[in-house]
């Protein structure tokens, strides 16, 4: 059974009868006798939809739970097990109910698809995925369902449901779209009429994309062609020359006079790669053509007017714009010219020749620069110059021993030799010397360069244009080698560049100092401004002074109006600045990545930092506010003249208020010391410290029968701040106090392990499970249920920052047999002093309570 076919009604917006039009071709196809079922429909409560409904089988939907509602679905299963002809499911880029099967509707159509059911379906055009950004851009509403691109363009059929701004706003006063208490709103916001014009040509233009994707792939199977002029495509042809900034804007202005013109540049080169124009020329042309809103392509050739039209009927272009040619009269000997050989052959695309101020001036012919090295030129010129004189010398002792041929066949040689050190020219001038040489020695009349039988002049010119082929062979073979091994480096660039962005390395100075490597730099700066005309600032450099201007470098590669690559050292041949650009854009982008990343994390700190003041201002104003109505409350009674209190009550009043103030003072140190290690200003006093001496003072603020401690004298001592570490000491203990049972005590004990002394308190009360072990470490977290009003979350995250302050650790363990255990890991004193880390900040490792 074959797949079955998707049909797409598509619309600018809500509202222009997409489901209207869906149900319409659904109840004609029911006339015409096949089997049609609704497998979901969305009414939103319009009643003309709503009548189109009659008649029509619909599937039962599915019902679906989520979060103690209900919520309802299309069955799918229920869908295939009809299997009816045709499918009738409204919203393809709905978002089913968690739970379901597929997250998205237009999976569930794939299903149906593939089960051999044709499937109706609408979508908008905001939904589409391609153009999210765009549509929220010009709405202000982020479209929270959207769906691929490419499940829409797969589909058999896509047919435009258009309307007018105006009629569709019509219709909602009508209320004939939303109920009457939203029209108002809809109107004035999203249904603007500049919003829906701007949806409209969204959807106007996908849709006049897709045609011609259509009209594309049917010529392609059908083998046609001939251009069909459906709409304007203006192909540039381009040759480097300083005629290419005419030539491309008078195509884009032939573009730009119908509406929907495509404007397409196309540059021809040779396959050897080895001719053409010059690459920054090209670039030049290839950003003005995108400027334009034009593309670029690049088309490999012998025959540059073939090529040209391969390339123009490919694309079913209607107008080709070329340049006069820049030969002079006499040079068309050679050959009618490109613009004559494509207007001769172009058949029913036009053909338009425009005239620049470079026509007829005369075409130069560049001259290859040699790629053979500077000592080999010398020895070839040398040789060139010197080999013949030496050679005639030689062979002048054996003249009447030597026939003409063999001399000539020895002058031969000599001219390969030359050729295959020197190249094309170093050859050229010792096949001339070489022939004179001949002539003037060893053709008869000797000693002049007249020649008397007519097969030496044969053989002479034969010789010379032997020579010369022989050391344009030569040349060619020396640069094609170059050319690779250049090649072959650029891809090894490229593929380093290609591999550490997938790789995800976003290193700015290892990419630079790559840079200074490759092409052989004294220093490499990447240059970033705020504004266009702002002065210039180092983000990144390698190698020693960098420069701090773009126009004190040797090489500027600007990226954008405010980022800029700056090499120094020498100046780079233009062949190097295309793989010098993927660099530099590269560079960019790590740039960018890195501000992105700083933000974000200025982002995190700031949403943190509200975050803890909320969760101060909400823990502070309860936790603030009961001791201090039990304070109020005490004060009161006592001032009271109309009750006689008894020394007992008095005595209980006061300690009532003594442990209002107790708790206060707890609270308010608490908050000082997060604070302190929220700005960065905790600096430790470190010094060899014996744990016997300080663990005992931190057991002052507990009931002494609640704990037992284990710290043997015996214990090395550590290096730490004996407040600070009495704070930490304090608040776990404490802590773990108000946790254990009443019948159990908590235990405290020292022990060396490896190079640091281990603090353990072990209490036995409910512990914390796993995943809750570091959360408890997180400002104002309350673990379980602790009672309200125990404090504010804030004991446990001062002891972790303290503790991670003197260089320690503190971590919650499961207490064997149930219950939660700290450990306290100090580092051991001895040798040099360890560095205390530094203060955390709130998010990125800092300590917090679980229930202080």
């Amino acid at each position: 059974m074959g797949r079955g076919r998707l049909r797409i009604y598509l619309g600018a917006a809500p509202g222009v009868g997409k489901t209207y039009a869906m149900l319409g071709e659904g109840r004609r196809r029911r006339d015409r006798g096949a089997d049609v079922v609704v497998g979901l429909i969305e009414c939103h409560g319009r009643p003309r939809t709503e009548e189109m409904l009659d008649g029509l089988e619909a599937v039962p939907r599915r019902v679906m739970v989520h979060r103690g509602s209900s919520f309802t679905e299309m069955d799918v299963d229920a869908v295939i097990a009809r299997r009816p002809k045709v499918a009738l499911v409204d919203e393809l880029a709905h978002t089913n109910v968690p739970g379901s099967r597929n997250a998205k509707r237009w999976q569930d159509i794939e299903e149906i698809l593939d089960a051999g059911i044709d499937v109706i379906s609408t979508v908008n055009i905001q939904h589409l995925e391609s153009l999210h950004d765009v549509v929220e851009s010009i709405t202000g509403v982020p479209q929270r369902e959207t769906v691929p691109d490419a499940v829409v363009r797969r589909a058999d059929q896509i047919e435009l449901v258009d309307m007018s701004p105006e009629a569709l706003r019509r219709r909602m006063a009508h209320g004939n779209v939303y109920a009457p208490e939203k029209v108002d709103a809809a109107l004035a916001n999203y249904f603007r009429v500049g919003n829906l014009t701007a949806l409209r040509e969204l959807a106007l233009l996908w849709v006049a994309d897709r045609v011609d994707e259509y009209l594309r792939q049917y010529r392609a199977d059908h083998g046609i062609s001939a251009t069909w002029p459906a709409r304007e495509r203006i192909v540039v042809g381009l040759t480097g020359g300083p005629e290419g900034d005419t030539l491309i804007r008078r195509a884009a202005r032939i573009a730009t006079r119908g509406s929907g013109g495509e404007l397409l540049a196309v540059y021809v080169s040779k396959s050897d790669g080895l001719t053409g124009a010059s690459p920054e020329a090209l670039e030049q042309q290839r950003s003005l053509v995108e400027r334009l809103g034009g593309t670029f392509h690049s088309v490999i050739g012998e025959d540059v007017p073939t090529a040209l039209l391969d390339f123009a009927r490919g694309v079913n272009a209607t107008q080709i714009v070329l340049g006069s040619s820049r030969r002079r009269p006499w040079q068309y000997i050679l050959g009618p010219g490109v613009g004559a050989t494509v207007a001769a052959s172009s058949g029913d695309i036009d053909v338009h020749i425009v005239t620049h101020e470079h026509a007829g001036v005369g075409r130069t012919v560049p001259v290859p620069r040699s790629v053979l090295g500077r000592r080999r030129l010398l020895t070839s010129w040398f040789v060139a110059l010197t080999g013949p004189v030496l050679l005639t010398s030689v062979m002048v002792n054996f003249r009447g021993h030597l026939t003409v041929p063999t001399e000539m066949l020895l002058y031969l040689l000599l001219t390969v030799v030359v050729g295959l050190l020197g190249g094309l020219w170093a050859s050229a001038v010792t096949a001339v010397l070489a022939s004179l040489l001949l002539n003037y020695y060893f053709t008869p009349p000797l000693y002049t360069l007249t020649i008397r039988d007519p097969e030496n002049i044969f053989a002479l010119a034969v010789f010379v244009v032997v020579a010369l082929s022989i050391a344009t062979v030569v040349d060619i073979a020396a640069r094609r080698t170059h050319q690779a091994a250049r090649s072959r480096s650029e891809s090894e660039t490229l593929s380093f560049l290609a591999g550490s962005v997938l790789r995800g390395e976003q290193a700015l100075p290892a990419l630079l100092e790559r840079v200074r490597e490759a092409f052989g730099m004294e220093s490499v700066a990447l240059l970033q401004r705020p504004a266009p005309h702002s002065p210039w600032a180092v983000v990144g450099a390698a190698g020693p002074r960098p420069v701090h201007r773009p126009e004190d470098a040797d090489v500027e590669v600007p990226v954008s109006e405010t980022v800029a690559l700056a090499l120094s050292g020498r100046v780079l041949p233009a062949a190097d600045r295309r793989v010098l650009g993927a660099f530099a854009a590269q560079a960019a982008v790590v740039l960018e990545r890195r501000q992105l990343v700083a933000e974000a994390a200025e982002a995190r700190r700031l949403a943190e930092g509200n975050r803890i003041r909320t969760a101060l201002l909400a823990a502070v104003s309860h936790d603030l506010r009961t001791p201090l109505a039990a304070i109020k409350a005490s004060v009161s009674s006592l001032r009271s003249q109309d009750v006689s209190w008894s020394p007992e009550d008095e005595a209980e009043l006061l300690a009532a208020i003594e442990e209002g103030v107790d708790r206060l003072d707890a609270l308010i140190g608490n908050l000082l010391d997060m604070s302190r290690l929220q700005t960065g200003t905790v600096t430790p006093l470190l010094g060899e410290v014996a744990l016997d001496e300080v663990v005992p003072g931190a057991l002052l603020g507990v009931p002494e029968s609640a704990v037992v401690l284990d710290v043997p004298e015996t214990l090395p001592t550590v290096w730490t701040d004996p407040g600070l570490l009495d704070r930490v000491l304090a608040n776990v203990i404490e802590n773990a106090v108000k946790h254990n049972p009443p019948d159990r005590r908590v235990h405290v004990r020292a022990e060396l392990v490896r190079d640091r002394v281990e603090l353990r308190v072990v209490d036995r009360g409910p512990g914390v499970p796993d995943e809750a072990k570091e959360r408890i470490f997180e400002p104002f977290q309350r673990h379980g249920d602790a009672p309200a009003g125990t404090g504010v979350g804030l004991g446990l995250a001062v002891a972790r920052g303290f503790a991670e302050a003197l260089g320690g650790s503190l971590v919650a363990e499961d207490t064997p047999g149930g219950g939660l255990t700290m450990v306290l890991a100090l580092p051991m004193s001895g040798g040099r002093p360890p560095v205390p880390g530094p203060p955390p900040g709130i998010g990125a490792g800092t300590s917090v309570s679980a229930a202080p």
